[in-house]
């Protein structure tokens, strides 16, 4: 009977809570979110392991190795940087009009794309 009243005044209590309204700003309201109530039964040894072992949770040893980027991935990386390297040049050179800026950059850009099309193709033929 005790847990039950313990149960019922806790729900009480959090839906009251989100309830409540709270002023911000210039006479707005901002209204908080209702609580989300969940209830668990039991105990499962599956869920948690301190071996990390398989049949409790995931292997450690299996899921915790870090991304190893391939050799396209690594040369997609470095045209990137050196396009938007020539990019940000190519935008911040005030000795070029600025409709020739919007030029060069738009023609920067469609290289990068044909640089990095190149480079996919180039590693896949090999």
């Amino acid at each position: 009977m005790k847990r039950i009243l313990i149960a019922i005044v806790a729900l009480g209590l959090s839906f009251g809570a989100s309830a409540q309204r709270f002023g911000h700003g210039f006479g707005g309201r901002v209204y908080v979110a209702p609580p989300r109530v969940s209830v668990g039964i039991g105990y499962s040894p599956f869920f948690y392991s301190p071996f990390g072992f398989y049949p409790y949770g995931y292997n450690s040893l299996y899921y915790n190795r870090a991304y190893r980027p391939t050799k396209l991935d690594l040369t997609i990386e470095d045209i990137k940087n050196d396009y938007s390297q020539k990019i940000w040049a190519a935008k911040h050179d005030d000795t070029v009009p600025r409709k020739e800026r919007r030029k060069i950059v738009h023609q920067l850009r469609a290289e990068r794309d044909q640089a990095i099309i190149d480079a996919k193709r180039n590693y896949y033929k090999q």
